[in-house]
């Protein structure tokens, strides 16, 4: 196969799958793994994707749901400085949402051995905590979607409408001074939608590369959340929205 023949192909699968690995990129093109390392790294030099440990990855559309997999590795620093900021914020005896996001993966990474009751729909979060006898852990379940380890769906909604909590760390795929929360599907839009109503303080949790686009979903405007939690400083047009709304930012 050719080379530019091979790129295609590789452009294909990321227009398809928004994320691809380089192991089932060699078995699917027959080539070495080395081989799609090198394609890979010639493909972000030219702008075409954003390589990560093992493989590589777009942000194009709307409904971007890049693989669990591949997003357990990428910004890993991002999410650390940000479940920093989110840890600082928790105290002993607080009850908390975490939802299924990655970043607050690394948030329920630490909150063991702190005093606290932990509600999510994250396997994963569940799955860490469980490690935590003084953490009361309440799992909620409903439908669960295998590409973010997590439980959507009406099911899921109606279980957490019997919770309330004093602080809910949620996640979102792109935030907007225009457009506000946006997610990839209905489904998350709709937990969150419900998680901001039933908590004391809700602060929603983004990486610098969710800010200024739109996603597929709207699932509220900015102002319904409290505080909004970056890793990176926020820019002027930034500050200047938040203090003229109100919104803590950190």
């Amino acid at each position: 196969m050719l080379a530019i023949t091979r790129r295609n192909a590789i452009k294909d699968q990321l227009m398809e799958r928004k994320s691809v690995t380089i192991t089932d990129l060699a078995q699917k093109l027959n080539v070495t793994k080395e081989t799609i390392r090198r394609d890979l790294r010639l493909m972000e030099e030219h702008g075409e994707l954003i390589r990560t440990h093992g493989g590589a990855y777009i942000l194009d559309g709307v409904q971007n749901d890049i693989d669990i997999n591949m997003r357990q590795v990428i910004k890993t620093q991002e999410k650390t400085t940000i479940a920093e900021k989110c840890s600082a914020l928790i105290q002993p005896g607080d009850s908390i949402f975490l939802d299924g996001s990655t970043t607050c993966w690394f948030v329920a990474q630490r909150l063991l051995g702190q005093n606290l009751t932990v509600l999510t729909n994250s396997l994963q979060i569940a799955t860490i905590l469980s490690q935590s006898p003084s953490i009361q852990l309440i799992s909620i379940g409903g439908r669960f979607a295998p590409s973010n380890l997590c439980f959507i769906g009406d099911n899921t909604c109606r279980a957490l409408s019997n919770y309330f909590v004093d602080k809910a760390f949620l996640s979102c795929r792109s935030i907007s001074r225009t457009h506000g929360i946006t997610d990839i599907s209905e489904d998350y839009a709709a937990i969150h939608r419900l998680v901001v109503e039933r908590s004391n303080k809700s602060y929603l949790v983004v990486d610098n590369s969710k800010l200024d686009n739109t996603s597929f979903a709207y699932t509220c405007p900015l102002t319904s959340v409290d505080a909004v939690i970056c890793d990176a400083p926020w820019s002027e047009p930034w500050q200047e929205y938040f203090r003229a709304h109100n919104i803590a930012f950190y």
